[in-house]
């Protein structure tokens, strides 16, 4: 399955021009003219009505709420901290920009066990502190059906993690070189390439590298994908940064901006046709400041759900392997799953914990150096692990 039917956003509380990010962004700019409340507004407008816009087409959409301290100017891309996969198992990612590592929040996966069967929690985040940086599916598109990985290579997305991820994955990895018009490196892959059910949109002029580009050609059509190529220009206007989303009822979506769609040639928008529905959405202030449009705003869960609606069998707290038993929301409850929570702290010397009542938290086998992993299995009483 290429598409998800759920998506993740994060409506953001403090979206701004974010400095440390344009220092490798080049797309990235200041709207001026604007005052820091006009532009959060406007970011809330824009948020809001692609939200309702896809909950309108049958997209099952989450919406965490940001947290107003510490400020987060990106917090509206989760797609670049966590990747969600179908055997429970979601991967946190090291982040380039110290501002942005605090987007990786333990109360949000929390809330989203509460609804889909999360096993384990792979932690890569700390990388950071050895100047290694990946950056979920900004810096990786994956080809699920085909179980291929790609990555346009920069200081975002170092090479031996990326490979490192794609074998802990089973994902056969394509790494590559893309630049720009200014022959700056592209920061992250979904700037230039969206893999879709039988296409891909693929800049193939900022693959300079003949036997890069090559490769990466020769990839995606041994896997069937017919190719759409775009142009620099186009890429300015984030036509690569489309995501593809199946709906409960319908055909695909495949999302984009409005600036995207525009971008576009009525012969290219005709071949895209073919394959899913076009859903261009206007999210001009987001695009233009953050440089990212829906592929970077939204990471897709491929997650099970729990068979039985939560308002109908509560689910158990937090990142679960096996479900709690049904039992009323009582207050002592709620302090059980807070205390579990503060026994397993995110990323402060300790892996992401998993509060499972009836389960133990085991470090497997296999571990790489710089991550932290932790799994649930049947047992006792949940504790933390001792950190790396």
């Amino acid at each position: 399955m290429q598409s998800a039917s759920t998506v993740l956003l994060v409506r953001p509380a403090s979206f701004a021009f974010n400095a440390e990010t344009a220092q490798s962004n080049h797309f990235q700019h200041a709207l001026t003219g604007l005052s820091a409340k006009q532009v959060q507004q406007q970011a809330y407008a824009e948020f809001d009505n692609a939200v309702a816009t896809l909950r309108e087409r049958g997209v099952r959409v989450l919406v965490e709420e940001d947290t107003p301290a510490p400020a987060k100017p990106d917090a509206v891309f989760p797609n670049n901290w966590g990747t969600f996969h179908p055997d429970g198992r979601v991967l946190l990612y090291p982040m380039c920009a110290p501002n942005r590592r605090s987007e990786r929040r333990p109360d949000i996966l929390e809330r989203l066990g509460q609804q889909f069967v999360l096993t384990e929690v792979v932690d890569l985040s700390a990388h950071e502190q050895r100047g290694r940086f990946l950056e979920g599916t900004g810096s990786i598109i994956f080809d699920h059906v085909h179980r291929r990985a790609y990555a346009c290579l920069s200081a975002r997305t170092d090479a031996a993690l990326f490979e490192e991820v794609a074998a802990r994955l089973s994902y056969k990895p394509v790494p590559f070189h893309a630049y720009d018009a200014q022959d700056q490196s592209i920061y992250h892959t979904n700037v230039m390439l969206c893999v879709g059910a039988g296409f891909a949109v693929i800049c193939l002029e900022s693959i300079t590298d003949a036997a890069d580009q090559t490769r990466v050609v020769e990839s995606l059509t041994s896997t069937g994908h017919e190719i759409v190529a775009i142009s620099l220009g186009q890429v300015t206007q984030f036509a690569g940064n489309m995501l593809t989303v199946q709906p409960a009822t319908g055909p695909e979506l495949l999302v984009m901006s409005q600036s995207a769609y525009d971008a576009l040639t009525v012969e290219q928008r005709g071949r895209l046709s073919q394959y899913c529905e076009l859903l261009p959405l206007p999210i001009p202030t987001i695009e233009t400041i953050g440089a990212a449009a829906p592929a970077a705003c939204w990471p897709k869960s491929f997650c099970r759900r729990f068979p039985s609606p939560l308002s109908a069998k509560p689910a158990s707290p937090g990142l679960l392997a096996h479900p709690r038993k049904p039992g009323p929301d009582t207050p002592a409850r709620r302090r059980s799953r807070r205390l579990e929570w503060r026994l397993a702290p995110p990323c402060r010397g300790a892996g992401w914990g998993l509060p499972n009542r009836p389960s133990t938290l085991k470090r497997p086998s296999g571990r790489r150096a710089g991550e932290k992993t932790w799994s649930a299995v049947r047992g006792g009483r949940s504790r933390r692990g001792a950190g790396q």
